[in-house]
């Protein structure tokens, strides 16, 4: 597949995990690994947007494209635009937002992403979802719940255990009730270049300020973001030391 390109945003501070693109997943840095997933996809073009000159240097060696961006941005997002900008993709490009920490993202569903937008040239946004069937997870805040319109567009996403069912939430069930169907977000974008610029255009939103989730900015300002579930499970991606570990454990098996 073509007709694509995807931008990998890898910030080399984190609070969590400081220096994390850089981590060692099963014999490869993690950024490494994350834009050699991208590649398999089928993308024109796969770029990694960096603000850290050892990340740079990281990638080259391994045969990727790398940007050293502005060291100020804050968010991915932002940082993607410099990169479209810096390469003066038209407006109607289809850009691939990939997160630098997903060294487990499976090349199916970066395509699945790309394929949502060139089948519908109308479309402005995409992004991609999964079930959510464990409890503990629909209630931890760290995993970001969606709900979606029947035609697939995002009515809102949250930290929230989103929908609520009154009738079993007030009781401490250990199972989801099987009457309703809950989706974790996957936190990967698809946009036209025209969207994107509008995007990071606009001001923070009272929605994505309150939540600390910037997807609610589109719907804020009235951009349809469509949901598609993802064609195969996408493990979660590394925030913290344990995810790390969890990652690494499961390359070694």
């Amino acid at each position: 597949m073509s007709g694509f390109n995807v931008v990998i945003p890898a910030r080399y501070e984190s609070t969590r995990l400081p220096g994390k693109p850089l981590e060692d997943i099963g014999g490869l840095p993690m950024i490494v690994r994350v834009a050699s997933l991208a590649t398999d996809s089928g993308a024109g073009e796969v770029i990694v947007a960096t603000d850290d000159q050892r990340i740079v240097e990281v990638v080259e060696d391994a045969g990727f494209q790398v940007e050293l961006t502005r060291s100020d941005h804050v968010s991915g997002s932002d940082r993607v635009l410099e990169v479209v900008t810096a390469r003066g993709w038209d407006e109607q490009q289809i850009v691939l937002n990939v997160q630098g920490d997903e060294p487990l993202i499976p090349p199916a569903v970066i395509s699945q992403l790309a394929r949502l937008m060139q089948n519908d040239p109308e479309l402005a946004a995409a992004t991609l979802c999964e079930p959510l069937t464990r409890r503990e997870a629909l209630f931890d805040p760290n995993v970001v719940k969606v709900v979606k319109a029947k035609d697939g567009r995002a009515l809102y996403f949250s930290r929230a255990a989103i929908p609520h069912d009154r009738a079993s939430f007030q009781h401490a069930a250990p199972q989801l009730p099987e009457t309703q169907q809950w989706w974790r977000h996957v936190g990967m974008y698809a946009y036209r270049v025209w969207a994107l610029m509008r995007f990071v255009e606009l001001p923070v939103s009272d929605l994505e300020a309150t939540e600390s989730l910037e997807q609610l900015r589109l719907l804020d300002n009235g951009l349809d973001l469509l949901v598609a579930q993802a064609v195969e499970p996408v493990p979660g991606g590394i925030d913290t030391p344990a995810d790390l570990a969890r990652v690494r454990k499961l390359l070694a098996t």
